[in-house]
């Protein structure tokens, strides 16, 4: 079985452009042309000039002593928090700046969580000279007020989203509204592997590059290219997308995404979309997606403003059915818990996001010899508050 996405743009039966007709043009544009685009010499030598010097890649493969010697197997940390930006999020946006730019788009939107793919998206448009306009939830844009005033700062214009939860999902809706109403100049940057074909497969591809360099950089450390497993925690899913990607058709790597459970899986305070999900169409793609039974969106909830969306990438959609993807989900509690563990066993501060992913180390047991591959997505600075009330610090 392959793994990736076909000709036709689905994985297995996920993926697809499930797309209102007056955004067909500008799809259809970027289906056609980003192949081509990313294949240019000229597209290749900016794009991984730009890594190296802008974004500061290759990022450190880190063998974690002390948590290893907890965990009695061999744990390390891929450092996407060591990306300029602090998260995985700038590898996507440069490449996808240089798209628009070779599309000839002057103007750049994007729609935003806990605020990262926001701040990655105005920190390429500020470096490229483009305008930027921004869709984030109004709850969202109050829990990561850092992350706001860092856009404003790189020049962005910040809208907020008011209708629905307030959060990820409305911003993204009125970023698809914004796009219909502007087709000819804009590039909408999704930060997810999400939305409707090619977006999933290009964003994956971009981010692509860690599950590159774990390859390199393994084969260093430990004389192989595969670990044992590869763990990274899944909200949309890009992080996770590009720490497998070159793993996809490996059976003997193991594939863990770790999802938000919030306050617990059944308590209706949830965003474990393997668990609950049915599926559905969500933002142009037939994924996976938390919905009640006459298929109108649940509302999803978790501490982590990056894990709160009702669905999933098509690519993890596909994971989790075919079962090539063993799927775990994670409590509030258990993250927080297992982000302050990591603090003060390694001195490192993890975004919430990826606390979920360390967390599954509690329950699940590896092999001393195992190599365990943990991608650490993001840097917790965005979350210093969400931590310090929860802690009480």
């Amino acid at each position: 079985m392959k793994y990736n996405v076909n000709e036709k743009g689905y994985y297995g039966d996920f993926g697809g452009a499930y797309i209102p007709e007056m955004l067909y043009p500008n799809v259809e544009e970027l289906r056609q042309n980003y192949l081509k685009v990313m294949a240019e010499a000229s597209f290749q030598e900016e794009f991984q000039e730009l890594l190296k010097e802008y974004v500061g890649r290759p990022t450190p493969l880190y063998f974690a002593k002390r948590l290893s010697a907890k965990y009695n197997t061999k744990i390390y940390l891929k450092r996407e928090d060591l990306c300029h930006t602090g998260a995985h999020k700038v590898n996507n946006t440069i490449g996808q700046i240089l798209m628009a730019k070779r599309l000839d788009k002057n103007r750049i939107i994007a729609e935003t969580g806990a605020g990262q793919h926001g701040v990655a998206t105005a920190t390429v448009c500020a470096l490229m000279g483009l305008e930027c306009i921004v869709y984030m939830g109004e709850i969202d844009i109050k829990r990561q007020a850092p992350n706001v005033a860092r856009m404003k700062m790189l020049g962005a214009t910040v809208v907020p989203a008011t209708s629905g939860s307030k959060t990820l999902k409305d911003a993204t809706n009125e970023a698809i509204r914004d796009w219909i109403n502007n087709p000819t100049n804009t590039h909408y940057i999704i930060g997810s592997v999400v939305g409707p074909h090619p977006y999933p497969d290009m964003v994956a591809r971009f981010q692509s590059v860690i599950s590159q360099e774990i390859k390199n950089q393994l084969q260093k450390k430990e004389n192989r290219e595969a670990p044992d497993y590869v763990i990274a925690c899944v909200g949309g899913g890009s992080n996770a997308a590009g720490a497998y990607y070159h793993y996809l058709d490996t059976p003997e790597v193991g594939i863990i995404a770790v999802e938000a459970a919030g306050k617990g899986v059944q308590t209706g305070e949830s965003a474990a979309t393997s668990a609950l999900g049915k599926t559905g169409i969500i933002h142009g793609s037939k994924t996976l997606l938390m919905q009640t039974p006459d298929g109108q969106i649940t509302e999803p909830y978790s501490i982590s403003a990056g894990l709160d969306y009702p669905g999933v990438g098509p690519m993890h959609a596909h994971l989790y059915a075919s079962g090539r993807g063993e799927f775990i989900s994670v409590t509030d509690e258990d993250a927080m818990q297992a982000g302050l563990e990591l603090c003060k066993l390694e001195g490192i501060i993890p975004a919430i996001e990826t606390s979920h992913a360390l967390a599954i180390f509690k329950t699940r047991t590896f092999k001393p010899d195992a190599i365990v591959v943990v991608n650490l997505s993001g840097r917790g600075d965005k979350d210093l508050n969400t931590y310090i009330d929860y802690f009480k610090l």
